[in-house]
């Protein structure tokens, strides 16, 4: 789907099939969310697309498709935290006793809200209409789904110098708690939705890594308050 009139066409379509309540498409990530009375096969889906040549079915193997899916994601974590590790010796001498822990944590935090600011600002508006179908307060606010990445933008440049950190850690936690609970809210209820956490660059599904990325950067948050 390229467009606003493709997702009003696979609307009207999928809207034929006799057991189909309702139909979202999103043409920002080719994606469609249908509601049904009761399981549509593949071979249903793939039969009223027939007519229409321009649309497809991607489909791959699930383990495949999430491994593909989540390497980026696991690629820039280890990238900061390799970086984070590397400038977290005091005085720069890389023995065991000049580790500092609450360093280590710091630049980690700032890593993360640099470089996942970085991706949604490459389309502020996708990143918006993907974030606010699992935020709490996007949900109910779209604005803040606009202004997100440059809140994290704005915290990532505030850990890296090192401005009032406790106020950017209190900000840390109250953003990522919200964002945790959408997305618990999400896959309890076994949605099928995109991540936004790298923008929509990438085509991340929301599953329990998304929460564990969410908990974990409120828990870094509240260890720093902490100690």
């Amino acid at each position: 789907m390229t467009c606003e009139a493709c997702e009003y066409k696979i609307q009207h379509v999928f809207s034929q099939i006799s057991s189909v309540k309702s139909v979202i498409a999103k043409h920002s990530d080719n994606s469609v969310t249908i509601e049904t009375d009761k399981n549509i096969n593949q071979e249903t889906i793939l039969e009223v697309l027939k007519p229409h040549s321009k649309y497809g079915l991607i489909t791959a193997s699930t383990t495949q498709t999430q491994t593909n899916q989540y390497y980026p994601l696991f690629l820039i974590a280890g990238f900061i935290t390799l970086v984070s590790f590397l400038t977290a010796f005091h005085a720069r001498i890389y023995a065991y006793e000049h580790f500092e822990l609450r360093m280590f944590l710091h630049n980690f935090m700032t890593g993360f809200f640099l470089v996942f600011s970085f991706f949604k600002l490459l389309d502020v508006k996708a990143f918006a209409e993907s974030f606010q179908m699992y935020d709490l307060l996007a949900a109910r606010l779209p604005v803040y789904g606009k202004i997100y990445p440059f809140i994290e933008l704005g915290l990532g440049l505030l850990c890296l110098i090192h401005f009032q950190p406790n106020y950017v850690y209190w900000a840390d936690i109250v953003i990522m708690t919200f964002g945790a609970l959408g997305v618990i809210q999400s896959v309890l209820d076994k949605r099928k939705i995109r991540c936004a956490c790298l923008g929509t660059v990438f085509n991340l599904p929301m599953s329990t890594i998304t929460i564990i990325e969410n908990s974990l950067m409120v828990l870094i948050g509240g260890w720093l308050l902490v100690y």
